[in-house]
Formats: C-alpha cells, structure tokens, sequence
C-alpha cells in the first residue's frame, strides 16, 4: 500500500511523549482559515516556490496549469523552469514497508528518550487505509501516536484507536455553524469521535488551539471545558496562536486570510477549565 507524506521531522518535541519522528500525511477534509500547514491541505503531490532569492522571472508560473477554480498550480515542468532552482516537490510517495523502515531505523534512540512515532497532518486519518497498515507494522516495535482532528467515520475511528498507542485530538469549535465557517465541515463527527475516544481508554491528550477572535473566547473555551468534563477528561494542551502561519501561503500560490494576524493577546482562560477540574499547559 502506499500513502503521500509532505514531510518528516526526524526530531519532534511536541507530538506527543518523549522525542518523537514526526510523519506528515498529504490530505485534510478541513479548510480551517487559520491553517499552518497548506501545503498538507491537497492529497496530491504538488510543488513549492520558495521566495527566498526570487526575481519574479515568472518562468515557473508560465510553466504552471490553471485550475477550473482560476487558481494556478506550480508543476514538474515550472521546477524545471525556474532558473535559480526554487521549485521543489511538495509530497513523496512511500510504500508503507519502506515508510516503517525509516521510522524502525531510529526505533531504538527514540524509545530510549521514552518515544516513538506520531502522524499527523494535513488529517492522517484522510488517508486511514494506509495509516492503518503503517500502524500495524510498526505495533510491538515503537510506541505509536496519532495526531488527528477526529473527522471521520465512526468505524474508521474505532479501528484507528485500536491499532495505536496514543492520541493526539484537536478540539477547536464547538458551535457547528460556526465552525462550518471557520472549518468547512459540519463537527458532529469530531465531537462524535471525541466522546468515543474518551470512553475508549486508549491514553491522549486533548489539544486547543487558541485562534485570536475565534477559538479563544469565552462561549467556545466554556463549551469546550464543559464537554470535556461530562467525557471525564481533566487535562488539555493550549496551542497559542503562530503569527507566522501565513508565511507558507506564497509558495503553493494561494492566499492567506490576514483576520488572524492581530497584536491582540490571545486569552488563554485558564480559570474556565479551572471551574471545570481540568488542568492546561500552555504550550
């Protein structure tokens, strides 16, 4: 079987325990306007431009396509255009065996540190048969994580949480219409998910990311609590916000939304998860 991984951080301190390989899996069903990683969005192979050192020749673009939408697309043929090489291929195609074996390869000095492999995203469970088969590969040799926003079928879901050893669950939006908004897609799967990951026993950590105006006020971070309190769960992880996030969007030639890019400080409202009995980490 074969999955498209857009990147691999071989040395990973925030994807879960100890020190982690990180695998990035092409694919979202999300469109979140906040996204940090646009390049993981599409499940296709694609191609950057990097901006450092471009002189706007346009060779690149000449050779690009434009899609049914209007919007372009770098390809192989603008890589090999651009004449000071800053067109690089953005995804690689593995076959799970050679996938696992570049993860078992550092097996040892990661369990060592007492950690293991996370895959995330783009949305890992976009590409679940694939993920799946990695996971089961690699059961009994290297502590396995998931890091996921939980849009997915229930069935899917389930066999993902028995075939890993960890999970790492985005919460962002509770009010569906506004996460429509925000997201692109209804979350009644997401929450469905949660409260099944919740009751399932598999340990994981739940994950907030705290976007300026949206995720962070007040009505979301209570709903956010209260739902965790009636699953239970009394610890979660604050992403703060990265005002560098739309730093990416130039180079797969797409827009960045700049609502987000605000001095505002970002509220963190410990004490509405305190009210709660649920512990945060800033992180």
């Amino acid at each position: 079987m074969t999955g498209t991984v857009f990147s691999i951080e071989e040395f990973a301190t925030f994807d879960g325990p100890g020190i982690r390989m990180t695998v990035f899996l092409k694919g979202c069903p999300l469109r979140c306007t906040w996204c940090h990683n646009p390049e993981g969005q599409r499940a296709a192979v694609e191609y950057r431009r990097s901006p450092n050192g471009c002189t706007d020749c346009g060779a690149c673009l000449a050779q690009g396509e434009v899609m049914p939408d209007g919007t372009k697309r770098l390809t192989e043929a603008s890589m090999r255009a651009c004449p000071r090489g800053l067109v690089r291929r953005c995804g690689d195609v593995y076959t799970s065996e050679a996938l696992c074996a570049k993860i078992l390869a550092n097996a040892r000095l990661l369990s060592m540190n007492g950690g293991g492999v996370t895959f995330s995203g783009g949305e890992p469970t976009a590409q679940a048969a694939f993920l799946r088969e990695c996971l089961s590969l690699l059961g009994g040799h290297i502590h396995r994580a998931v890091q996921s926003c939980g849009y997915t079928d229930a069935a899917t879901f389930s066999a993902i949480l028995a075939d890993c050893d960890y999970m790492l669950y985005d919460l962002k939006l509770i009010d569906p219409a506004l996460h429509c908004r925000y997201c692109g897609v209804d979350n009644a799967p997401i929450l469905r998910n949660y409260r099944s990951l919740a009751a399932s026993g598999l340990p994981f950590v739940t994950r907030i990311p705290l976007i300026p105006g949206v995720t962070d006020t007040a009505e979301n971070l209570e709903a956010i609590a209260a739902l965790m309190q009636s699953c239970g769960v009394d610890y979660a992880e604050l992403l703060p916000y990265n005002r560098m996030a739309g730093s990416k969007y130039a180079s797969v030639l797409r827009e960045y939304d700049p609502q987000f890019d605000t001095e505002r400080a970002v509220a963190s409202r410990e004490d509405v998860f305190a009210r709660h009995g649920i512990r945060v980490k800033i992180m």
